[in-house]
Formats: structure tokens, sequence, C-alpha cells
């Protein structure tokens, strides 16, 4: 915390005076029974058998004023003075801003000039949100019907007050939290909340990056010169210590943001849209709805049916082509568990792999569980960067997809069940992924990642290239058809997330996809909100239209 003295010079004040300054001692006993309060620990001011009987008496009485101040008695400290009513008022106000835990006064020798006596004195506080802050001022005594009082002025207080003025904390200018383009991030889930007494970042990036966006060091406020009336600085008397306040730069685009907070605005469920560009990582927009909890980032959600993409890829690394065979009954039974599609729809024969892709056939998937390992699907799941620690620079939920315990288990991993677990962040990239053909990590605050993690394998082209036929064989002719007439070329893959124990399960709806004719990918979530392609689809064709307009 920076030091500040503050002094006032009086024209017939000399150095000599100052250098005599003595501690400020409270009164006797007879001071006590007067404020009704105790001064304990001081003792008269004792002159010498040269002082100025005069001036001796007008320091009795500064001394008791600045002793009821002290001790936080306004009304006491009021009562020594020539208008106690104003003396009590600035004075309970200062204090009650400042919230000093210790407060030390000490008065110097007075002087007598022209039947007046003026005093100097010291205030020194420990203010715990500011530091200690020290000034120094000078008092007026001046003799009224046979008794000395202190004459009140708002600059007695402070030499830099005047009227209609008090002390008061001012939190320390915090940098901004910006978005790609530098102006001021407007996603109220991303940027935080910072505490308004101790002015410390509370939650998201605010929190984060609290020293950066502060310059560390010192308390947290500064004490300031405001006007008493409008609450507003007029001067900042201390500054904090510690570096330069710096803000922090997202790669947030204002204007993808914007759509994916319009898109869920009026969306009664708990819902997030993530947006990611493919070639660079970069997240484009984060929004929640309602805002508080940052489930686009840090949710953590039964994925469902989008993640076929990743065991569509686990099947294709082992052979299979989109247009071989891809047999759709109504039911699949797993060691006595029967699996069924949403609304037990069957595809007709003839069916391919791209068909029940695209339509989101469990039973194809859950039928073709043979042809891959208990690891595989983790396996594949790495080559998308699930089962790492993501360096985003914010907190965020970064998947989970354990090795198969048993058959059960494979078969309901394949479909997005069981134990696999993801966030939105995580579902837009694994879009962007085949958008771009490799994992690239999701990146929100550049500057504040060290080290992007790196996916410890790697898709073939070929198994690239025939996920982005069947995503968009997704939109063109299967559940995804609310983006079909969207322009940008949409690939997408919806998803119903079966949770809880309830019969009939409740579900989230899931769609995620991305443009193949922009570098953008998404996912969109809809908690406990029904169905991908019927209830997060048109969620996802606001967005869209959003971004494409």
């Amino acid at each position: 915390m920076a030091h500040e003295s503050d002094h006032r010079n009086h024209r017939s004040r000399s150095d000599a005076s100052r250098s005599r300054r003595r501690p400020l001692i409270a009164t006797l006993v007879a001071v006590a029974a007067i404020t009704g309060v105790g001064y304990g620990g001081y003792v008269a001011l004792a002159g010498g058998s040269g002082e100025d009987p005069e001036v001796r008496a007008a320091t009795d009485q500064l001394t008791k004023f600045l002793g009821a101040w002290e001790s936080g008695d306004a009304e006491a400290a009021g009562s020594f003075t020539d208008t106690p009513s104003n003396a009590e008022s600035l004075i309970k106000s200062v204090m009650t801003n400042l919230k000093p835990s210790k407060t030390t006064i000490s008065a110097g020798s007075g002087k007598k000039m022209e039947g007046e006596v003026y005093i100097p004195f010291t205030v020194e506080m420990a203010i715990p949100d500011a530091g200690g802050y020290t000034w120094e001022s000078e008092a007026k005594v001046v003799p009224k019907q046979g008794k000395w009082e202190v004459e009140f002025t708002s600059p007695m207080i402070h030499p830099k007050l005047t009227s209609g003025q008090t002390l008061a904390l001012q939190s320390k200018k915090r940098a901004a939290v910006l978005d790609t383009n530098g102006d001021e991030l407007r996603a109220p889930s991303l940027v935080g909340a910072v505490d308004p007494e101790s002015g410390k970042g509370l939650s998201g990036l605010q929190a984060r990056y609290n020293k950066q966006l502060t310059g560390g060091g010192g308390g947290a406020k500064s004490v300031a010169i405001v006007d008493r009336q409008s609450g507003e600085a007029v001067r900042r008397l201390t500054e904090v210590g510690g570096a330069e306040a710096k803000p922090v730069k997202t790669t947030i685009d204002p204007k993808v943001q914007e759509a994916a907070a319009e898109a869920l605005d009026g969306v009664t469920k708990n819902a997030a849209i993530v947006a990611i560009q493919p070639s660079t990582g970069h997240v484009l927009a984060a929004a929640n709805n309602p805002g508080g909890m940052n489930r686009a980032l840090e949710g953590r959600y039964p994925p469902g049916s989008t993640f076929k993409v990743v065991t569509a890829a686990a099947l294709l690394k082992e052979g299979l082509r989109p247009a071989d065979p891809g047999d759709c009954p109504k039911f699949a039974e797993v060691n006595g568990q029967k699996f069924e599609n949403q609304n037990q729809f069957t595809l007709p024969d003839g069916a391919t792999f791209k068909d029940s892709f695209a339509k989101s056939c469990n039973t194809f998937f859950i039928n073709s569980r043979a042809k891959l390992s208990d690891a595989a699907l983790h396996d594949t799941a790495g080559a998308f960067g699930i089962g790492g620690a993501w360096d985003v620079g914010i907190s965020t939920y970064d998947g989970s997809v354990p090795v198969a315990t048993s058959d059960n288990d494979k078969a309901a991993s394949a479909i997005g069940q069981a134990r696999v677990q993801a966030s939105p962040l995580v579902m837009a990239s694994i879009a962007a992924t085949v958008k771009d053909g490799t994992f690239k990590q999701p990146v929100l605050v550049p500057d504040g990642v060290k080290k992007p993690y790196e996916a410890p394998a790697a898709l073939d082209a070929a198994v690239v290239a025939d996920l982005r036929e069947m995503m968009r064989a997704t939109v063109t002719f299967g559940s995804g058809a609310a983006l079909k007439d969207l322009s940008g070329e949409p690939h997408a893959k919806t998803g119903t997330a079966e949770f809880g124990e309830e019969t009939p399960p409740r579900t989230h709806a899931w769609m995620i996809g991305y443009q193949g004719e922009q570098d953008i990918a998404w996912a969109v979530l809809l908690e406990d909100g029904g169905s991908g392609g019927k209830d997060a689809g048109p969620i996802a064709a606001k967005f869209l239209k959003g971004v494409i307009d």
C-alpha cells in the first residue's frame, strides 16, 4: 500500500512548532464523565512551568475532541466543537466509510495568535482494505464565553476536504475483460463477478485473473475524497501497490456470442451454446441460460447420440464404410438388457451405416460393438482430445470415456451413455475436430495458456472424410433436418441423452455440428429438454441464422 502524508501549512505556524509535536493524551476522569466514554491509557497534557495557560487550556479541549474521534465516538467529539452536529456528521461519515481497525491521533505543540490557538495534529489509521494511511492537519481552538471550543471545518478533519465532501474507500480500478476485438466482454457467465466490498474477483475470469486485472499487491481499495451527496470520487489520496492492472483478452467473437445469447433468449430450460473456430481451437462463444453456472464449459453430462461421432470413427477405423449394411431393428438385447431406438423406430431393409448414423439408430451401434475392443472407444476419444487435461485459460470439464468393463458397459458407451461424460465445450470440440481433421485444443485466453494439450493420436484422413459425409447426411435426410434449409453447408449430429432413474427416463437434448463453408463448429445443450432433433435443433438453427446474418 502506498503511503501518503498530507500537510496543510498555516501562515503563522513555524517549523519549530511542528517539531515539538507530542502524542495525543486524553483528559482525566472529568473527560470520561463529560463524554460518557473512557479514554483509558491516556494522561493529561502537562505543560512546563513556562507554558501559556491559554495554550494549555486550548490544547486540553482539542485533546478531548481528538480522543473522542480516535475512539470512534462522533457525538462526543462534536460536543467539543463550535458546531456539534456538523462535526459529528462528518466524523461519523469518515469512520463509517474507512472502517479503520486502529486509529491513533497525536497532537503537537500549540501556538497562540491574536487570542486563538493553532495546534497541529497527525491522524494514523490502519484500514483493512487499504493498508495504512497517515495525514497531518491543524485545528484552530477559539475562546467563547469563557471556555475554549474547537472550530469545526471540513479541512480541519482533512486538509484536502471541502464542505460537502468526506473520505471513503474506492475500489481499486480493475482492468477489463475483453473480447477478441478489444472491447469489454459481454458474457456474464465467462466474465464472472467482483465482490463490491473487497474489490476481489469472485468467479469466472474475474477470479482466475484477479491479480492481473488489479495489478496485485497491497489492499484492494484506496482512500479517496468523495462528494457526500453523489458518492462520486473527487480525488484519490492513496494508490494501491503492485504492478499495473492489465486487461484479460479472450478469443470471444462478440457477433457469435451475441448470436448464441439470442438463440437462448426465451428458452425456459437450462441451456448452453459453445462455438469454436476449428482452425485454431479459439472459443468464439460460450453462452449459458440462465447465467451463473458456466455449464457451457464446466458442465458434466451424458452426450447421448452426439457421441456416435466418436463411435463411428472407431468403427470406420476398423474398416467399416458408410455404404456398408447398417441394419436398424427396433430392439437390441445385451445380456438381458434391452436397448431401443427413440420411439422404437426402425429403418427399412437395405439401410446403410450412413443411414443409421444420420437417423441416429441406437440398435445398429449397439449391435456393432463386437467390432470394437473394450478400449476402442477410450482410445478413439483420445484422438478428439478427450481424456487429457486441457489448458484453456479458464476452468473446464474435458470429458471422460473410460475403458469398458463389460459388454453392457461397452454397449451403452457406444451411444454416449453409461460412464461417458462431456461438456458442451467437449462436444463442440468433437465437431471442430471433424471439420479441421485434427484436434486443436480449445483456447479462451491465449495469454493464460501455458501448454495446450496435444492428442496422443490422430484420425486417419479417410476416417475424417467419412465422418464429414455422414454428418452432412444427418442434415440432408436425417435427424438434423432443422438445419436443412440453412446456407453455409451445415453438418450435424443430434443426441437425446437419458439421465436419472425415472421411468420413462428424462432426457437432455443435444445437437453438435459445423459449417462446411465457415470456420465455426458448435454444440447446443438443452438440459432435461427432450429430443435432440426436435428440441435442440431449432435452437441450433436460430444460432446459425444469427451467425450467418
